[in-house]
C-alpha cells in the first residue's frame, strides 16, 4: 500500500492519511499543519483498505474532521488506538 493523503476541502491546512507503520500495521494520521499531529493504528483485523479510504475521504470533507473521522470509523466498525 502506498501512503494516501486527502487534504481537507474546506480550505484548511487539515490533512488525513493512511500508511504503513514500522511494525508493518496500517496507520491512519491526522496533521493541522501547525501544531497538532495525532496517529492511531488500526487494530480491527479484518478491516478492508476500501472502507478506511471511504471513511477517511468523508471525514475530510467535514468541516470538524476529528469528530467526523470518529463517526465515520466508528460507523464502519473500524477499530483504532492512538499511537502519538
Amino acid at each position: 500500500m502506498a501512503p494516501m493523503a486527502f487534504p481537507a476541502t474546506h480550505g484548511g491546512g487539515d490533512l488525513l492519511a493512511l500508511r504503513r507503520g514500522r511494525a508493518g500495521g496500517t496507520e491512519i494520521v491526522y496533521d493541522d499543519g501547525v501544531t497538532r499531529r495525532y496517529v492511531w493504528r488500526v487494530t480491527a483485523a479484518a478491516v478492508s483498505e476500501a472502507r478506511i479510504v471511504e471513511a477517511l475521504k468523508r471525514a475530510a470533507g467535514a468541516l470538524r474532521i476529528l469528530p467526523a473521522l470518529e463517526a465515520e470509523l466508528k460507523r464502519r466498525c473500524i477499530a483504532v488506538e492512538r499511537v502519538a
